[in-house]
């Protein structure tokens, strides 16, 4: 438990200076030793991000912190700490994605109110949940909760964005967490065989390892959300199953979770013949980046043209993820908003419907 000022069971913090341009100082004591080491990370890189992101000094000594800087940076800091400091409390294991997603929340926020767009008055640290056998993964930023929250209530989610927001890494997580529970008898997963601006040529070996190479950042996210075993054995069952998006048209897909991922790089065609695969008691997820499409010039791609026209459809929710939802690393935020800052604005613009 975290002491205050105005609460001196739970936080004790004192403000040298109420001026926002003069330089503040506030002092934490946190109770939980574990939590407050865990809130700083290995060799602090928890609170390195925190100074480099709120340009504010971090001096920490045990459960002790303080934080120098204007008041606005060292009010946004102490709110930053708390939040994750709630998370370290509830045994939720603080990585460099959780800490951004704080730091960012609390600068979209811009008050003393913790942030979520729906909900003001709700904590990041309430932020929705996959849970695992293996481990809960947590949404870091709103937009990563309103996708979860799709996810649980809808029947087909577009989660479109840019790289590195999490589309993939939570549909595979929601798709684990189906399976785990019994709710669906089997995991498909599919993605157009198309390369990222070079030609490989042929492919050696049967069909699954010619598909393999594309389907590659599915796999890493299966074993780090599943026992390597449990993965390994749904495989030879064939209860994981990679269905290449070429070899999907006449199936119908039941009790089934259903991701396509890289959608981007589907033609209208093959976008509509996926989509009506659906079957009964089946979850579909599509998610793609269509900043990043690979089909020849001239060809519209499927993924645009779907969310066009199955916006405002009941049962379909459309996630919308930004650029400041990057929780990858904080490098990769910086270079999407550079290209998108130089890219031509789209025709159209993907609504969020959680």
């Amino acid at each position: 438990m975290a002491k205050s000022a105005s609460d001196s069971s739970t936080l004790a913090a004192r403000k040298m200076d109420f001026t926002a341009s003069a330089e503040t100082q506030v002092v934490i004591d946190f109770d939980d030793n574990r939590a407050a080491s865990a809130l700083v990370g290995p060799y602090g890189q928890n609170l390195a991000l925190v100074e480099r992101r709120l340009n504010v000094v971090v001096d920490s000594r045990g459960n002790h912190i303080t934080l120098t800087g204007t008041r606005d940076a060292c009010d946004a800091g102490r709110r930053v700490l708390e939040m994750l400091y709630t998370q370290a409390a509830q045994g939720i294991e603080l990585a460099q994605g959780d800490v951004e997603g704080a730091i960012r929340a609390t600068l979209a926020q811009g008050s003393l109110f913790p942030f979520d767009p729906k909900n003001p008055s709700k904590p990041i640290s309430n932020f929705e949940a996959v849970n695992l056998r293996k481990r809960p993964v947590r949404a870091r930023t709103a937009a990563q909760d309103s996708y979860i929250r799709a996810l649980k209530s809808h029947e087909l989610v577009f989660g479109v964005g840019p790289a590195g927001t999490g589309k993939t890494w939570l549909a595979v997580a929601h798709a684990c967490m189906l399976f785990e529970r019994k709710e669906v008898d089997r995991i498909i997963l599919s993605r157009p065989a198309v390369e990222a601006g070079e030609r490989l040529g042929f492919l050696p070996g049967d069909l699954k390892e010619k598909v393999d190479p594309y389907l590659r950042p599915i796999y890493d996210a299966l074993y780090d959300l599943m026992d390597a075993r449990v993965v390994e054995r749904a495989l030879a069952a064939n209860e994981i199953e990679i269905a290449p998006l070429a070899f999907m048209r006449g199936r119908t897909l039941t009790n089934a979770a259903i991701i396509l991922d890289e959608a981007q790089n589907t033609t209208s065609m093959q976008m509509k013949m996926f989509l009506t695969r659906l079957g009964e008691n089946s979850r579909m997820i599509i998610t793609g980046d269509p900043s990043q499409v690979d089909l020849p010039n001239g060809q519209v791609s499927g993924l645009a043209e779907a969310v066009k026209l199955l916006d405002g459809v009941p049962g379909i929710a459309q996630v919308q993820f930004k650029g400041e939802d990057v929780v990858r690393h904080e490098l990769v935020g910086r270079i999407v908003a550079a290209y998108e800052k130089a890219a031509p604005k789209p025709l159209t613009a993907v609504k969020d419907k959680p």
